[in-house]
């Protein structure tokens, strides 16, 4: 369970943002998709922007061998359980911050740190878990979400029985909707949770943000947030 690269270790104050860099982006041919760029930007830079402005910390979990030069200034940790998805990231993410934590998937370019300071916020109020309301098949985001490290038992339980589903350990801990009405607050959701998981979602995120940077005749107030 030892961090590999970046910088030590510092005390932080609220939760630590931790970056999920996982699956084989097998759409883009094994390349690692959150080094690809939308405005310029890596994807994974605009990921670890966003957390910066909330948490004092960053973790970068992943388990590339390449993966220490993403990011230098950002410690990176690999899975505790290798071949385990998305619930192995989060187990992750918990095992090495010993510590709650603000996760975002490292191929969502447009979470806003609006958002996720509401989330750290909401998930301040004794919750084990506070998670954004979306438009997914699962009606929750995961993946960008606040989780306490009561959550990391759980987690361990679901492993241990063959339990792969992200949101699995949901009903074994005390979980906080952020509802639809207040995720929307901070953007078209639909951008907000946004994956470039292939090439054409990299032209959409592109086409996304030339739309939200194009100019208006009201000075902006209907541009769309990107």
């Amino acid at each position: 369970m030892s961090g590999h690269g970046g910088a030590p270790r510092s005390v932080s104050r609220g939760p630590v943002g931790v970056i999920l860099a996982g699956g084989l982006a097998t759409r883009y041919g094994g390349t690692a998709k959150g080094l690809e760029r939308v405005g310029g930007e890596r994807i994974v830079d605009r990921v670890a922007g966003a957390l910066r402005e909330v948490c004092d910390e960053l973790l970068l979990v992943a388990n590339d061998a390449t993966a220490d030069e993403w990011l230098r200034d950002v410690r990176r940790a690999s899975d505790v359980i290798a071949g385990q998805g998305s619930l192995g990231g989060i187990h992750a993410a918990l095992a090495h911050a010993r510590a709650p934590v603000l996760v975002v998937a490292w191929d969502m370019p447009f979470v806003p740190a609006s958002l996720l300071a509401e989330l750290a916020d909401l998930g301040g109020t004794g919750v084990d878990a506070a998670v954004p309301e979306s438009g997914s098949r699962r009606g929750l985001e995961p993946l960008c979400a606040y989780y306490a490290s009561a959550c990391l038992a759980p987690v361990e339980r679901r492993l241990a029985a063959g339990d792969r589903r992200v949101i699995g350990f949901y009903d074994d801990v005390r979980l906080s909707r952020l509802p639809a009405e207040r995720v929307a607050r901070h953007g078209d959701p639909s951008r907000i949770f946004m994956n470039v998981n292939s090439p054409n979602d990299l032209a959409l995120a592109e086409s996304f943000l030339a739309e939200a940077n194009a100019p208006t005749t009201d000075g902006g107030r209907d541009r769309p947030e990107a």
